[in-house]
């Protein structure tokens, strides 16, 4: 057999590797996609919290215990994306 075709042989995917492969490309897609809405909520998130306690100082301790809040169920969907990139690329 030639070098040529042994090479081939050695590279050649099984269809449950290449299964795989696809499985893992599009859960770390899907991973990456859900969690930039989050990253985006919660930079919106701050700034307006920021800004906010810049115009009246007095009511900073409210914006920030509300902008915590806010956080914290934003970053609740980047969870979830994990949990379905796990999903994904596991079952």
């Amino acid at each position: 057999m030639s070098t040529l075709a042994q090479l081939a042989a050695e590279t050649a995917y099984t269809a449950a590797e290449a299964k795989n492969n696809a499985a893992a490309s599009g859960a770390g897609m899907a991973y990456g996609l859900a969690a930039i809405g989050p990253g985006i909520g919660i930079g919106y998130l701050v700034g307006q919290a920021v800004q906010a306690m810049a115009r009246q100082p007095e009511s900073a301790g409210t914006v920030q215990t509300t902008m915590f809040l806010g956080i914290a169920f934003t970053e609740a969907l980047a969870l979830i994306g994990f949990v379905v990139f796990i999903l994904l690329k596991f079952v």
